[in-house]
């Protein structure tokens, strides 16, 4: 699912990978769906490139998004290993008690 695209010399993104929205419209609730996207499904990016993207706004909200989306993406066996550890650790002291 793409959730991150240039088009236009503008950055976009989509929850649903069909609809995309000015990244400039981003807001707290729509970028924890992007987080949930990138955690839980295979998700396309289009890689940050500042030649492309004219609009300053749109390259620093892009550049900022994209750089912690892909570093989520990277990073999300780790993040479930180490939870599931810290669940794990938790029950059984629960457990035990």
């Amino acid at each position: 699912m793409r959730i991150l695209k240039i088009d236009g010399n503008n950055g976009h993104y989509s929850i649903n990978g069909d609809d995309f929205e000015s990244i400039d419209k981003l807001d707290k609730e729509r970028l924890l769906k992007l987080v949930d996207l990138a955690l839980t499904k295979e998700v396309e990016m289009d890689e940050y490139d500042p030649e492309i993207l004219k609009n300053e706004a749109h390259r620093i909200i892009y550049r900022s998004v994209h750089k912690k989306l892909r570093e989520l993406v990277l990073r999300k066996d780790e993040f479930f290993d180490k939870s599931e550890r810290e669940f794990y650790e938790t029950y059984e002291n629960y457990k035990n008690s």
